[in-house]
């Protein structure tokens, strides 16, 4: 894609569309891709896996904050994760995009690069998608996956006596996001963790293999989304302090700000780890690691304790 000086509103609506889909690369499963009235995607299990998720300027991001190529790997990232906690991969992407006609077209370049890349990462593809004017820079994504064969692993399928594990980071965005809210730019590598996430994603996939009861990512917060778990299960999910890790530079960080590190990797969201539960004995290779039980119940406990729920829930 040629660089270009110019507005979204000096490039127009078509414009726009002709530099996000000039040159994308395609799958296996993209049958009709960009450019026709609708995207054809090929289901081989003849099921398909499918997640809507959207990014609000200056609720989700902040431009000054992110550069737009960030964006676009968060905005993908956060859409490919629902898709990894169901048990599936991912295979195509719909972009619906808005903006304000003053937005620089490089700017639109960037989050194009930064989607193509998350794409590219996991062999998905974006297949379509749609522009509009808007006063803030809004993205709504639509991702879809393939389960191969396997059974969808849903949140009510914890049962008593089951293992948690967890698999991923957890804490870093929270971290990386307290460190921005106080006018700071380092460390990088837990700044980096809000702006851009790491989701685990070919773990989903794997967990389903080895059996996992149910499963989330970790978007709000593990105790919250460990919550919707309890709830779906009708069970209670006892975590202890013990099993789960606080990384050295997380626990630099609280120190420097004033904050319990624990406090965000409970609490903390936007890292997309993934939370799942797994019958006793399941053998947990690595990266997966055990943080508690399943009880007979209702909530989640941290050291037989009620924790703050924490994480984000709109509107609240």
């Amino acid at each position: 894609m040629a660089p270009e000086t110019g507005t979204v509103a000096e490039a127009g609506e078509f414009g726009v569309i002709s530099r996000v889909v000039a040159g994308l690369a395609t799958v296996p499963s993209t049958v009709v891709g960009p450019g026709d009235d609708a995207a054809v995607v090929a289901t081989p299990d003849g099921r398909v896996v499918a997640s809507t998720d959207m990014l609000v300027e200056n609720r989700h991001f902040r431009r000054d904050w992110s550069t737009a190529e960030d964006v676009g790997h968060k905005a993908a990232a956060r859409a490919f994760s629902d898709i990894s906690a169901m048990g599936a991969v991912p295979t195509a992407l719909l972009v619906a995009f808005a903006a304000p006609g003053t937005l620089g077209l490089d700017w639109v370049d960037g989050v194009t690069t930064g989607l193509r890349a998350e794409c590219a990462h996991v062999e998905a593809a974006i297949v379509g998608g749609d522009v509009t004017a808007a006063d803030v820079v809004t993205l709504g994504l639509t991702a879809l996956g393939d389960l191969q064969g396997r059974a969808p692993v849903t949140l009510a399928g914890a049962r008593v006596g089951d293992v948690v594990a967890v698999c991923g980071r957890l804490g870093w965005a929270a971290a990386g996001f307290a460190v921005l809210g106080r006018g700071f730019r380092s460390p990088v590598t837990v700044v980096n963790a809000h702006r851009r996430p790491e989701p685990p994603y070919f773990e989903g996939p794997r967990a389903a293999e080895l059996g996992a009861t149910a499963m989330t990512d970790v978007s709000d917060g593990l105790v919250a989304d460990l919550g919707h778990v309890a709830t779906a299960s009708g069970v209670r999910l006892d975590l202890r302090a013990e099993l789960i890790d606080v990384p050295a530079k997380l626990a630099e960080v609280g120190a420097a700000l004033n904050v319990d590190p624990l406090v965000w990797v409970l609490t903390g969201g936007d890292d997309y780890a993934l939370a799942a539960t797994f019958p006793a004995g399941t053998d947990l290779p690595a990266p997966w690691r055990p943080v508690g039980v399943v009880s007979e119940g209702e909530g989640v406990r941290v050291d037989g304790r009620r924790w703050p729920v924490g994480g984000h829930e709109h509107f609240r």
